[in-house]
């Protein structure tokens, strides 16, 4: 124990001569800013967010239109295919799943219509 003690005050004391008056534990390191580590889609969705596009990918919730054949529902993609989820009932526990296609209108079980849009890329 006698051993201990001395082996640490000798390491206090040689880390105090070397640093000066800076203490050891006073330094404070952080990682840096997320944005300088990310790369690809990750680093354009958090440039995205902080341009105030808090939904870069349209995946939020959306209330249906009309959703007739003449007036349907329109999905932004920046792709030629999407999945959407519809949820038929106000009450339902299900969702009905199904792929829109652009340039296809697609009918639901429930009966409202929906048009894939396009829409650029984040």
């Amino acid at each position: 124990m006698a051993s201990l003690c001395g082996r640490l005050v000798k390491f206090a004391g040689r880390q105090n001569a070397l640093c000066g008056s800076k203490r050891l534990f006073a330094v404070k390191i952080t990682m840096g800013d997320p944005i300088e580590h990310a790369t690809g889609l990750e680093k354009r969705e958090l440039l995205a967010r902080i341009a105030g596009n808090e939904d870069p990918y349209a995946s939020s919730i959306r209330k249906r239109g009309p959703g007739t054949k003449n007036q349907p529902n329109e999905v932004p993609s920046a792709f030629d295919s999407r999945i959407i989820g519809c949820v038929c009932e106000e009450d339902s526990t299900s969702i009905n799943w199904m792929w829109v296609h652009k340039g296809h209108p697609k009918r639901c079980e429930c009966g409202h219509w929906f048009n894939l849009v396009h829409r650029a890329p984040v």
